[in-house]
C-alpha cells in the first residue's frame, strides 16, 4: 500500500466514524455516510436555524479541506469583498458546527498536516540535505549568557 492510499484510508476512517459507519471506505459506503450527514444537516436547520460563521484557516491547505467539507455537505463556502484570503464564511446550523463540521475537519486536517509534513521533511532530507532538525537556540544579543 502506498503513502497515499494510507492517507486515503485514514481520511476514510475519519469520515466514518463522524458519519456513523463501520464500513471500510468503500466508494458505495462513502457516499451513504456523507448522504446520512447532509440528511442530518437538513433535520438541524429545521431545529437549530443557520447562522453566519467567520472561519479563520492559516494556510491553503486547511482552507482547501475547510471548504471541502462545506461543499460536500451542501454548505456554500464565501468570503465577502476585502476579506483576506484565510477567511472562509458560510451559514450553517451552530450545533452541525460544534457536533460534526469542527470536529471532522480538525481530525482530517490533523492526518492531512501530518502526512504532508513526512513527505516535505523526506523531500528535504534525500533531496537537499539529510539534517532537517530546527535551528538551534541562541540568547540574544547584548543579553548575559
Amino acid at each position: 500500500m502506498t503513502e497515499e492510499q494510507k492517507l486515503l484510508e485514514k481520511l476514510r476512517r475519519v469520515e466514518a466514524l463522524f458519519a456513523g459507519t463501520d464500513a471500510d471506505g468503500e466508494r458505495d459506503a462513502a457516499a451513504a455516510a456523507a448522504q446520512r450527514l447532509r440528511d442530518r444537516l437538513a433535520e438541524l436547520r429545521r431545529q437549530d436555524p443557520p447562522v453566519e460563521y467567520k472561519f479563520t484557516l492559516a494556510d491553503l491547505w486547511s482552507r482547501r479541506l475547510f471548504t471541502a467539507l462545506l461543499r460536500r455537505y451542501g454548505i456554500e463556502p464565501f468570503r465577502y469583498s476585502g476579506q483576506r484570503h484565510t477567511t472562509v464564511m458560510a451559514i450553517v446550523p451552530r450545533i452541525f458546527v460544534d457536533e460534526t463540521l469542527w470536529p471532522e475537519y480538525t481530525q482530517l486536517n490533523d492526518v492531512l498536516r501530518t502526512y504532508l509534513d513526512q513527505v516535505t521533511t523526506r523531500a528535504i532530507s534525500e533531496g537537499i540535505f539529510g539534517d532537517v532538525t530546527e535551528a538551534r537556540e541562541r540568547p540574544a544579543l547584548g543579553t548575559p549568557g
